[in-house]
C-alpha cells in the first residue's frame, strides 16, 4: 500500500495517498465512486408529486435490471441501491405515497405481509443474528427519498460493525447486488399472506 506498511499487500482498489495536496498521513484510499450518484441525489424526485421517482421506475424494469426481489399485488420488495448490509431490502407500495398513514387498507396488509416475508427470507438465505426494520418519514427524518414510502429490511451480523463505515466511511460488501437479488428472490419465503 505505502512504504510505511510494507507487510500490507498492494490492492488495486486502493490507491496511496501519497503525491496528493496536504501532508501525507499514511493512509490509502478506497474510491468509490458509485456513491456519487446517492449523494448528488440522482434520480431522486424533485418534489412529493413526482411520479418518477426510483422506487415508481423500479417495477416498470425486468427483475433483474431493477434489483425486484419479489411482487406483489399492491407493494414489491427490492434492493438497496446503497445497501447498509447485504441483503438490505426495501418494501415499497407501487403507488407513489410518501406517509404509512396514507396507506390504504390493501396496501397496509400486503405491505405487512411482504416485510414479514422478506425478514423470514433473509433468515433462511444468510442467516443473520437479528434485523433493523424502520421507515423514515420525511427528508428531516432522514429520508433519501421522501415522497415514496419504503420500509428498510436490513439485515445485521454480530459484529458486522467493522472499522470501515467508522474510519473510512465506506461499506464493505462481499456480494454484487445482481447475486443478492437472484440469490433472495430464489429463497423468498410466501406463506397465505405474502
Amino acid at each position: 500500500m505505502s512504504e510505511s506498511s510494507p507487510d500490507v499487500p498492494a490492492d488495486p482498489a486502493v490507491e496511496p495517498a501519497e503525491g496528493f495536496a496536504g501532508e501525507p498521513d499514511g493512509f490509502g484510499r478506497l474510491w468509490t465512486p458509485h456513491r456519487m450518484a446517492y449523494i448528488q441525489g440522482e434520480h431522486k424526485p424533485a418534489d412529493a408529486e413526482s411520479g418518477s421517482c426510483p422506487f415508481c421506475r423500479a417495477p416498470g424494469l425486468g427483475d433483474a435490471e431493477g434489483l425486484v426481489v419479489r411482487r406483489g399485488e399492491h407493494v414489491f420488495a427490492v434492493l438497496n441501491l446503497f445497501p447498509y448490509n447485504p441483503g438490505h431490502l426495501m418494501v415499497c407500495p407501487y403507488r407513489h405515497v410518501s406517509a404509512y398513514v396514507d396507506l390504504e387498507a390493501h396496501e397496509l396488509a400486503e405491505f405487512t405481509a411482504f416485510t414479514r416475508a422478506a425478514v423470514r427470507t433473509l433468515s433462511a438465505a444468510s442467516a443473520p443474528a437479528g434485523f433493523n426494520l424502520g421507515m423514515n418519514q420525511g427528508e428531516v427524518a432522514g429520508a433519501g427519498i421522501a415522497a415514496h414510502l419504503h420500509q428498510h429490511v436490513v439485515p445485521r451480523w454480530q459484529g458486522d460493525a467493522n472499522f470501515l463505515p467508522v474510519v473510512g466511511r465506506t461499506k464493505a460488501m462481499p456480494e454484487l447486488l445482481e447475486d443478492t437479488r437472484a440469490r433472495l428472490a430464489a429463497a423468498w419465503v410466501t406463506d397465505a399472506t405474502g
